[in-house]
């Protein structure tokens, strides 16, 4: 079992690299009995520059193994400045890699590719770029995502129209040679007087009904990266018709730029996103590290149309012993404490609010009792709250408050299920629903971690909890030497 983190932030079973920075989760695919999961990674700081294409790969989701990097910048190359974000597919034996070719000197970014024939060990550079210009009309261009469907390829590719419109363009091939575009997919709607707004990390699964989502990163010029949106519709003739308004993917401060893979079973895609830091830049450079992948998810999608998540059922198998299985009520006149738990667990619970107030829990990280996580759920509302004011005694940490809605949790006698993950600086909190919030929080606080019920209402709350330790130690992370592997990559 590998030596347990110095730093006891940087979590245990997500995944990421020893050290650095890592940003999007790119190239997901099953190939060759594994699934395959790169990610954007500078090897040599935590900062976002010299973005190569760090690896994982998993024969089960569950035991990883970290290989060497992908992909990596060709000096005076089109990716000069970084191999960014993409898609990988499987073909004829072969990995395609197809990434967002970055240089400072233009505002563009190409889409090329670059192929493995060993199951991703060794990758080999095309000798030119596949699309060198996006079309006429647009001011964003980046993150290619290819798929197969109907006997063709298909790629989109994230933009921003003139007009200050999010897009996602549409191309096809039918040798992934020579591609034709199609227009615009979908994009997002003409507003008077909004913001412009450009889409980053297109993703689409189709469904066998013939819906489709549509999951796209909002970015602007002003902020940059800012949240998901997700699309569920239909297409006709290379053009994507919204049944449903969009809504955010995930209500949690703390998510972005999500990527799919269709499992090797019938109609189950997963998904991983990225969770950046909620820290000064300063933390994260003394720490070293910055940015890790969420836990892999399962991707729904319901009759009425709404998406929903829910941990890949895979990592049911990462619970070890049981630390906490309470049930009763919890009243405003003080907390019932639940037991403790370690800096990484999985927990489910039930909550029913008193009529009159609310009712949660509390992870309680200090031994005062004055560094916590609160997570509440108000049937008045019908909204479940995460607050992370008191979450780190260190002031460099992001406080904020947010919910996220409860479908049918509303009113005398609601009740909500959800289950939280925690990874020592990451919590993802899911509702029985499908809907999801991630955080990440920086406890500092010298106590044993302990969980509590609470209730603001005269009358009781009712708690259902159970929690499991999770077991570390599923997660091969080799600190591989600087540039291995780039010799093979540059392939020129």
């Amino acid at each position: 079992m590998p030596t347990p983190p110095v730093d006891p932030h940087l979590p245990a079973v997500h995944l990421r690299p020893p050290r650095n920075w890592i940003n999007d989760p790119n190239g997901l695919v099953f190939h060759d009995g594994h699934y395959h999961v790169f990610f954007q990674h500078n090897p040599y700081a935590p900062l976002h520059a010299n973005v190569h294409w760090g690896h994982f790969r998993s024969p089960d989701l569950i035991t990883w193994e970290q290989l060497p990097a992908a992909l990596a910048p060709t000096p005076g190359g089109d990716d000069a400045d970084g191999c960014f974000s993409g898609s990988a597919i499987p073909v004829d034996g072969r990995l395609v890699a197809f990434y967002s070719a970055h240089r400072t000197d233009r505002w563009w970014q190409p889409v090329t590719t670059a192929e493995s024939c060993d199951g991703g060990h060794t990758w080999v550079k095309r000798p030119e770029l596949l699309i060198p210009r996006p079309p006429a009309g647009t001011t964003m261009y980046r993150d290619p995502y290819v798929w197969r469907q109907d006997g063709r390829w298909r790629m989109l590719v994230g933009s921003a129209l003139a007009d200050g419109r999010g897009a996602a363009l549409l191309y096809e091939s039918h040798d992934l040679e020579d591609w034709r575009y199609r227009g615009p997919f979908h994009s997002s709607g003409a507003s008077a007087g909004a913001d412009p707004v450009g889409w980053e990390c297109p993703q689409y699964a189709t469904f066998g009904d013939g819906r489709g989502v549509l999951i796209v990163s909002d970015w602007t010029p002003q902020g940059g990266p800012s949240h998901t949106t997700v699309h569920v519709g239909r297409e006709e003739d290379g053009r994507f018709t919204a049944t449903e308004p969009p809504v955010r993917l995930d209500h949690g401060p703390d998510f972005y730029a999500p990527a799919l893979l269709r499992a090797p079973e019938e109609g189950r895609w997963l998904l991983w996103g990225w969770a950046w830091e909620a820290r000064d830049d300063s933390w994260a450079h003394e720490a070293g590290w910055a940015g890790t992948l969420t836990l892999p998810r399962e991707l729904t999608l319901a009759d009425d149309g709404t998406v929903g998540q829910r941990p890949a059922r895979e990592l049911l198998a990462l619970r070890g012993e049981r630390a906490v299985h309470r049930s009763g009520n919890a009243t405003g006149s003080g907390p019932v404490e639940l037991g403790e738990v370690s800096r990484s667990f999985d927990l489910t619970a039930t909550l029913t609010a008193d009529p009159h107030g609310a009712t949660g829990l509390r992870l309680v990280t200090s031994a005062d009792g004055a560094e916590y996580l609160d997570i509440t759920f108000d049937a008045a509302t019908g909204r479940l709250t995460v607050d992370r004011g008191h979450a780190s005694l260190d002031v460099r940490a992001r406080a904020g408050t947010y919910s996220l809605p409860c479908p049918g949790a509303k009113g005398p006698g609601a009740a909500v299920q959800l289950r939280v993950v925690v990874d020592r600086s990451i919590a993802e909190i899911h509702l029985a629903t499908g809907q999801v919030l991630t955080l990440r929080f920086y406890p500092v606080g010298d106590g044993p971690w302990r969980l509590q019920a609470r209730s603001t209402g005269p009358g009781p709350g009712g708690f259902t909890v159970e929690a499991w330790d999770l077991n570390p130690g599923r997660i091969h992370r080799e600190p591989l030497p600087a540039g291995q592997g780039q010799d093979v990559m540059a392939g020129r």
